[in-house]
């Protein structure tokens, strides 16, 4: 998770602050977590009084939701790399999320398991896209 021995600095957004303490507990290890937010406005903020090298933000959020706050970061020329963190399975929903410059996708349902191999593979230059969640998961 890091480039040379630094930690990569990452920038959380969920608008359940349940998921928030999960997502930093799976992350403080390897990353260093520069700050949260619980919605588009404030990630768009953070993000330039931050400058975190990683994203890891929910889709369903007020106010933005997280594939219009990452068209935004993308128009304003943000480098930082998004993984979104999301219930949806929907295909569509995966599309669009990379279209809006996203590099990963992981379903909180396998954040556990997931997260940390996403946030690799994205800073390494790849991308990462949880596979389907079953109810047998």
């Amino acid at each position: 998770m890091s480039n040379q021995g630094k930690k990569t600095r990452v920038l959380l957004a969920d608008d359940h602050t349940a998921v928030l303490n999960c997502v930093f507990g799976i992350v403080c290890e390897t990353c260093d977590v520069v700050g949260t937010a619980s919605d588009g406005t404030q990630v768009l903020l953070a993000v330039d009084q931050l400058n975190p090298d990683l994203i890891v933000m929910d889709i369903g959020m007020p106010q933005m939701d997280g594939i219009q706050t990452a068209k935004q970061l993308r128009k304003k020329g943000c480098n930082a790399r998004i993984i979104f963190l999301t219930v949806t399975q929907d295909e569509d929903y995966i599309a669009a999320a990379f279209a809006a410059g996203a590099r990963g996708y992981v379903l909180k349902a396998r954040m556990q398991s997931d997260l940390l191999a996403a946030i690799e593979e994205v800073m390494a230059g790849g991308s990462f896209v949880s596979r389907r969640s079953t109810r047998a998961d």
